[in-house]
C-alpha cells in the first residue's frame, strides 16, 4: 500500500478508452414493462447449489410521459428479484408503487421535484416553497424480519411481497418510525452481536441535518423487532450516505461540505444542487459507541470526533477493531462534484473528474491519530465483503471498477483485493459491457442460519460466488453474471441473458429463501 493525497489524480485518460458513450449512454433508459419468466437463455451453466434469491433496487423509470428527470437518482424505484433454484433462474420486475409513481403515472407527467434538481414544468414559480419530498424507494433492497424492505434513506420503507413484488406500502417498523421519519438505505447485518449473545441483528441509522446534525442509531433482532436506538449530535451539516460497523462501534465519515438552501427554496435548484464540497475543511470521522449505557456511564460513551484529509466517501467497504484501533476501507473521492442545474448526466466528461479509489484508515482510539493508505488506485465503486466478515476483519474486497488501471471511467469490470497480500484479480467485460454492485454469496450452505449470515466463517473467505448485473450495449439488454469468487480470471461461470436491459441500479442483497 502506498500513502497519497486524497485530492491526487493517478492519470487523466487512458491512452485507449475501453468505452463507447452512446452504449454507455443507453443503459440510461426506462424500463416500463414488468416481466415474470424463466431465464432460458443461459451461456454456461448456474451452480445447482447456488440456492436463493437475488435483489436488486435501482431508478428504474428515468423520464415521466417523456418529460426526462434530471439525474438518475431522482428516478422511481424499480426492484429486480434472481431466484436461483435446482440449476435455474427467475427474473421478476416490478416498480415500488410509492404514492408519488402512482400520481405521476396517472397524471402523465411531473409532479414533484427531485432532491437531485428534478423540477416540475413551469420553471422556478411552480416550484417555489415546494418542499414535498418524493418517497422514490429507489435505493437498496432488505429482507429482514420476514419483510421486503425497499429503502430510500430521506422516508420510510416500503414493503413488498418478497414474491410477487407486490407493494404492500409504507412500513413504520412496528412504530419505530414517525411518518415521514428518514431511515438509511445501507443497514449493515452484524452476524454476531456481542450485545445479544452472538446472535444476529440489524444496525441502521438515520440523519437529521442541520447547523448541528443529530444521527440516530437502530438495532434490530432477527424478527424486526427493535433493540436499541439512541441519538448523537455532531456540530454542522452532515451529508452521510453510508456508513460501517464493528462490534462496538458505528462510524461515519462527515464530509466537508456546506448547504446553502436559499435556491432551493425559490425554487431554482434541487436540494442535492445546493451541497458544495469545501476542500479547505477537513473529513471528520464520527466514531459513536453502539453500546447503551446508564445515565452514569453516558458521558464515557458519547461520540468521538476526529479529522483527517478532505475527501468525500460514499460507500464503505467494511471496519474493524484492531487493538486500540478501529479500521475503515472506504472508496474516496478528492472531492464531490456538483450537480449543475444546466447539466446532462448523459453526457459525464469522465475524464474532468477524479475517481474514487479504495483507501485505508486507522483511526487510534487512544492516540486520536488518524493514518490513511491507498489500497486500490483504479477508479472502483460499490464495495463488498464475505457477510460474515461485517465489522470482522477480512482478505478480501470485491467492487465495481474501471477497465483501465488508471483515470476515470464507467464501471466495466469487477475487481478482487486481497488487502493482506496486496494481489489482485479482474474481469472485465469491456468494451461493451458496464457492471453493478457485486453481491457475495457463500457456496456453503452453512454460510446461512436460519437464513441470515453466520458469524462462523464455512470454507475460505473466497469461497462463493459473485452475482453482478451487466448491461451489454451491443445488445441492449442485460446479463445476469455469475462469477467464481475464488478466480475472477476463469470468467463468467454462466452469463443469464435477460429479454430486455435493467437501467444501471444502486443496491442490492441476497437471501438464501427462494422466491419464485
Amino acid at each position: 500500500m502506498q500513502s497519497f493525497q486524497l485530492n491526487e489524480r493517478a492519470s487523466t485518460v487512458p491512452p485507449t478508452l475501453s468505452y463507447n458513450r452512446e452504449g454507455w449512454q443507453k443503459g440510461y433508459r426506462s424500463l416500463k414493462q414488468e416481466f415474470d419468466y424463466w431465464i432460458d437463455d443461459v451461456e454456461g451453466k448456474i451452480p445447482p447449489e447456488l440456492h436463493g434469491t437475488l435483489f436488486r433496487n435501482g431508478p428504474g423509470m428515468l423520464d415521466v410521459n417523456g418529460q426526462t428527470i434530471h439525474h438518475p437518482f431522482d428516478g422511481d424505484g424499480m426492484i429486480c428479484a434472481i431466484a436461483f433454484d435446482n440449476g435455474r433462474a427467475h427474473f421478476r420486475n416490478r416498480f415500488v408503487r410509492t404514492e408519488g409513481y402512482v400520481a405521476e403515472q396517472a397524471a402523465g407527467r411531473i409532479l414533484y421535484r427531485g432532491v437531485f434538481g428534478t423540477q416540475k414544468p413551469g420553471g422556478w414559480l411552480a416550484n417555489a416553497f415546494d418542499f414535498r419530498l418524493k418517497n422514490i424507494a429507489n435505493t437498496n433492497i432488505l429482507y429482514w424480519g420476514g419483510k421486503l424492505l425497499a429503502l430510500w434513506e430521506a422516508a420510510e420503507p416500503h414493503r413488498l411481497d418478497p414474491a410477487t413484488l407486490e407493494t404492500l406500502g409504507l412500513d413504520h417498523l412496528n412504530g419505530v418510525l414517525q411518518p415521514g421519519a428518514a431511515f438509511a438505505a445501507h443497514p449493515w447485518i452484524d452476524p454476531a452481536c456481542n450485545q445479544d449473545d452472538g446472535a444476529p441483528c440489524l444496525v441502521n441509522f438515520s440523519i437529521k441535518p442541520g447547523l448541528s446534525s443529530t444521527i440516530t442509531l437502530f438495532e434490530f433482532h432477527p424478527d424486526g423487532k427493535l433493540l436499541r436506538k439512541h441519538s448523537h449530535a455532531t456540530p454542522g451539516f452532515a451529508f452521510i450516505h453510508d456508513f460501517a460497523i464493528t462490534p462496538n462501534y458505528a462510524i461515519f465519515f462527515q464530509n466537508p461540505v456546506s448547504f446553502n438552501p436559499l435556491p432551493f427554496l425559490l425554487g431554482k435548484r434541487g436540494a442535492g444542487e445546493c451541497i458544495t464540497f469545501n476542500p479547505e475543511k477537513p473529513t471528520r470521522i464520527v466514531v459513536i459507541p453502539r453500546h447503551t449505557a446508564s445515565a452514569a456511564q453516558r458521558d464515557a460513551l458519547k461520540a468521538r470526533i476526529f479529522e483527517t484529509h478532505a475527501g468525500f466517501v460514499f460507500h464503505h467497504a467494511n471496519a474493524f477493531e484492531q487493538g486500540d484501533e478501529i479500521v475503515i476501507d472506504s472508496v474516496c473521492y478528492g472531492s464531490l462534484p456538483a450537480v449543475e442545474a444546466d447539466a446532462d448526466f448523459r453526457q459525464t466528461d469522465f475524464a474532468a473528474l477524479t475517481p474514487g479509489q479504495l483507501w485505508r484508515f486507522h483511526v487510534n482510539l487512544t492516540t486520536q491519530a488518524v493514518q490513511r493508505e491507498l489500497v486500490e488506485s483504479r477508479c472502483c465503486e460499490f464495495p463488498y465483503v464475505h457477510p460474515a466478515k461485517a465489522g470482522r476483519s477480512h482478505h478480501y474486497v470485491f467492487m465495481g471498477a474501471a477497465h483501465a488501471p488508471e483515470g476515470n471511467a464507467p464501471l466495466q469490470a469487477i475487481a478482487k483485493i486481497d488487502v493482506e497480500t496486496d494481489k489482485r484479480q479482474l474481469w472485465s467485460a469491456a468494451p461493451h459491457g458496464y457492471v453493478s454492485e457485486p453481491i457475495f454469496v457463500p457456496r456453503a450452505s452453512a454460510a446461512f442460519k436460519d437464513g441470515l449470515p453466520s458469524a462462523d466463517l464455512v470454507g475460505a473467505e473466497d469461497d462463493g460466488w459473485l452475482l453482478t448485473l451487466v448491461y451489454d450495449s451491443a445488445h441492449e439488454r442485460s446479463d445476469v453474471v455469475i462469477l467464481d469468487a475464488r478466480d475472477l480470471h476463469r470468467g463468467p461461470i454462466a452469463r443469464l441473458h435477460l429479454k430486455h436491459h435493467v437501467p444501471y441500479g444502486l443496491h442490492g442483497s441476497f437471501t438464501p429463501q427462494v422466491f419464485e
